[in-house]
């Protein structure tokens, strides 16, 4: 009889799965100091803590609350089970956002997910107490953590390796890249791609080119840098396929055993691994799609690295948001049905300009011409996932007072007023640049729960969460 039981518990457990489990995978990303971890460690915060009853994300609660009241019944972190996948470390980064001397926590280098469990009762009506009758159903958000570089190797998989780098190198002779790259160009300019391929040369030419790479985003704020997984290496950085770099090449097929040969192959190969490992596999199973933009920090860095953002975001933007995405998964899509474009760290602006870097945040996309009223697929948004500041005013030195945000930097004591400087709502015009650039330093963050029993302060987490996911709830 024991046994019995046994089997039909286990038998309506299983249909209870099969039926109120609704998975939902949503991916964030995003180009590199747009905040993904600590946008990730808030966004779990608050979605425990409004699980708990605290009003942390109200306009997700009022879109749940639509469909009747309470009913929110549970929000909790899944076990991990036994994922191939790493877990995001969700505890580890929030202990360190809240320690006594805080920190930010370091970029995304490789792929991470974490899980959470929304109860949520069948909304009012008929329909829904017929649907009630199965028990209470459950959305599985998956949340999966990439660094958005290696969206940026999707245009390099229906390249040749001569094509990639003929585009490559035309760009690293442009300002500021050549400044980075001096010293590759120099060594590039003497090999002879038709010579006998020699390891020791190729590995020196591949580490002074993942060097030019580093220089371009660390000292000019570059982000259109191929291959991303040179930049986010992960567990596969010492394996010989990611030893290669752009080379003038000859016409035709270059001879076997060559330099040219030698760096054709790890090329096809290193496509061919972004394949199997991820846009193949994990790409194609993310359901919704975040991809964060530190707008200010490309405005700050002046018109070069701008424009390179901006070239980054549009080729982002035709993967996600147009062709292939919107086709179904059966016939080669990604199946990504939702897209939130967001503007980070928001909070370095007063509030009167957080419209203004919205709408510039669109614009950088080049999809507001494309973007068909009322279509909801794709959504903009300019956010702080931990407010860091606090909306004033200061006199200038001519007498008239002007909106600040007020904020203590990291390392320092005393809170002070910040201007970040006017934001444009498109493309800046020419003399935008001759300016003073933006001020935008790293502010220390308020005081923070380590268990995250509070949530985090944020602003607009909640209207990109209901933009993204709110017809699931």
């Amino acid at each position: 009889m024991r046994g019995l039981l046994n089997s039909a518990g286990r038998a309506w457990s299983a249909l209870d799965d099969l039926v109120n489990d609704r998975p939902l995978r949503v991916a964030v990303t995003g180009l590199s100091r747009s905040g993904k971890t600590v946008f990730l460690t808030s966004l779990i915060a608050n979605l425990l803590a409004m699980g708990a009853g605290r009003a942390t994300l109200p306009a997700l609660q009022k879109r749940i609350d639509e469909g009747g009241k309470e009913r929110l019944r549970n929000i909790r972190l899944v076990p991990a089970g036994a994922s191939t996948i790493p877990r995001f470390d969700y505890a580890g980064k929030l202990f360190k956002m809240a320690a006594t001397q805080p920190k930010w926590p370091a970029r995304t280098e490789d792929l991470a997910e974490i899980e959470l469990e929304l109860e949520i009762q069948p909304a009012s009506g008929i329909l829904g107490q017929i649907r009630a009758l199965t028990g209470t159903p459950r959305l599985r958000l998956e949340l999966l953590d990439y660094p958005g570089e290696w969206l940026l190797d999707l245009p390099m998989l229906d390249q040749s390796f001569s094509t990639w780098s003929a585009e490559t190198l035309a760009r690293l002779r442009e300002k500021p890249r050549s400044d980075a790259a001096a010293e590759f160009l120099e060594f590039a300019a003497h090999i002879d791609a038709s010579r006998v391929a020699d390891d020791a040369l190729i590995q020196r030419g591949h580490r002074l080119y993942k060097e030019a790479l580093e220089r371009c985003r660390a000292e000019y704020g570059l982000r259109y840098l191929q291959p991303g997984r040179f930049l986010t290496m992960g567990a596969r950085n010492d394996a010989p396929f990611m030893w290669f770099f752009p080379a003038e090449t000859l016409a035709g097929s270059p001879s076997p055993g060559s330099i040219g040969a030698l760096l054709t192959q790890r090329f096809d190969t290193y496509n061919a691994e972004a394949r199997a490992t991820f846009f193949d596999t994990h790409f194609k199973k993310f359901d919704r799609q975040i991809v964060l933009v530190d707008t200010l920090g490309a405005l700050a860095a002046g018109r070069a690295a701008y424009e390179d953002t901006e070239h980054a975001l549009a080729d982002i933007a035709a993967c996600l948001a147009g062709g292939n995405a919107i086709l179904p998964r059966w016939l080669g899509g990604t199946g990504i049905e939702r897209v939130a474009f967001v503007a980070t760290k928001a909070d370095h602006v007063p509030e009167l300009h957080r419209d203004n870097l919205r709408a510039l945040m669109r614009d950088m996309v080049h999809l507001a011409a494309t973007h068909a009223p009322g279509d909801d697929s794709v959504s903009f948004h300019a956010a702080a996932s931990v407010v860091s500041t606090t909306d004033g005013w200061a006199d200038q030195p001519d007498g008239h007072r002007e909106p600040v945000v007020w904020g203590t930097k990291l390392g320092e004591t005393q809170k002070r007023p910040y201007r970040v400087g006017n934001v444009p709502i498109s493309r800046p015009p020419e003399n935008f640049w001759s300016g003073r650039y933006f001020e935008l330093p790293a502010f220390t963050p308020p005081p923070i729960d380590p268990h995250g029993a509070n949530g985090i302060p944020h602003l607009g987490l909640d209207r990109i969460l209901t933009d993204l996911i709110g017809d699931r709830v």
